[in-house]
């Protein structure tokens, strides 16, 4: 079993003033590193609209590299614009997953539309940064990974890697919405893509991860990390109903490979669970594992997924 040591939340959106569009939230963290701080991209929704309808919006904070609870900036307009009217991305980005590419900082993101029949759809897009990840133009106006076939719906929760020389994106297909007290609830599951230039995707078009608390079991944020060997995943999953409380909330699961196509699950072994009180006492979910100096690092979202920010934990061993 890996053990992480909580270190805290790190950043609370309702602290940052003079932003109407960041309001609440802080979901899905990914860091990009820099020499002096930690650039964390998340996103968040500036209130409702006047039909109670949201939009996300995708942003940044730096923290200090060595002050992890020292914000030096955040950023100041979302790092990307919404689509247009029909675009794939037209209601929100979220979430965000970048990586280094040469010269230019690449962003694979979730956009969202509104539908009639169900709440939402949502397909993989892709954008570049030329200005140290500042800001970031799409690549064209339709998602890199769209529906098909087999993955009908709900293409999101991009997590993006490169692994000798291979782009290798985590993501998460719908397999069916789920009527639970009136309301549609999606239920999706872990998936992978590989590709040679990060544009031209070829899906492997199976589930990597088995169900364990319910067949209906939803799973989201892949982060795939390698260490001493083997590739270690770290997930959430949640139940199917009721799962905006405690008991049926988000949880952080655990699974290793070493082929990266064959995964065996071990949740007992992902070494972090809910608090006793405070900010992660609910639910913990979307995490994301990055190396720094020399410690491995687990950002995460607490109650309410992320409404009020997120937080970081340390790893006390070794990933093995």
């Amino acid at each position: 079993m890996f053990k992480w040591k909580k270190l805290g939340k790190v950043f609370t959106p309702q602290d940052v003033e003079g932003r109407s569009w960041l309001k609440e939230f802080a979901q899905a963290p990914a860091t990009l590193l820099f020499d002096n701080f930690v650039r964390v991209y998340f996103s968040c929704r500036p209130p409702a609209d006047e039909n109670g309808q949201y939009v996300s919006y995708s942003a940044y904070v730096d923290l200090d590299r060595t002050d992890l609870f020292k914000v030096r900036h955040v950023s100041e307009r979302p790092i990307l614009e919404l689509g247009i009217q029909g675009e794939f991305d037209e209601f929100g980005t979220y979430p965000v997953s970048v990586i280094r590419n040469g010269d230019e900082i690449r962003a694979y993101y979730a956009g969202w539309t509104r539908c009639e029949s169900v709440p939402f759809n949502v397909a993989i897009g892709v954008a570049n940064s030329l200005d140290g990840g500042v800001t970031f133009a799409k690549l064209g106006l339709g998602p890199v990974l769209p529906y098909s076939p087999d993955e009908p719906f709900v293409l999101s929760g991009p997590k993006i890697r490169r692994f000798n020389e291979t782009w290798y994106l985590w993501y998460i297909a719908g397999r069916k919405w789920k009527y639970v007290a009136g309301r549609a609830e999606p239920v999706y599951k872990i998936r992978m893509a590989t590709s040679s230039d990060g544009i031209h995707w070829s899906k492997l078009n199976k589930d990597l991860i088995e169900s364990r608390i319910e067949e209906d079991e939803a799973q989201a944020s892949p982060d795939v990390f390698f260490s001493n060997g083997k590739y270690h995943m770290f997930f959430c999953y949640r139940h199917s109903y009721d799962y905006r409380g405690k008991e049926n909330g988000y949880r952080i699961g655990y699974a290793s490979s070493t082929n990266l196509i064959d995964w065996v699950r071990d949740d007992a072994k992902s070494g972090i669970d809910v608090s006793e009180n405070g900010w992660d006492a609910e639910m913990i979910s979307y995490p994301h594992v990055f190396e720094l100096d020399g410690e491995i690092y687990l950002a995460y979202l607490g109650n309410q997924v992320g409404r009020h920010g997120f937080g970081l934990a340390v790893l006390e061993g070794r990933l093995e």
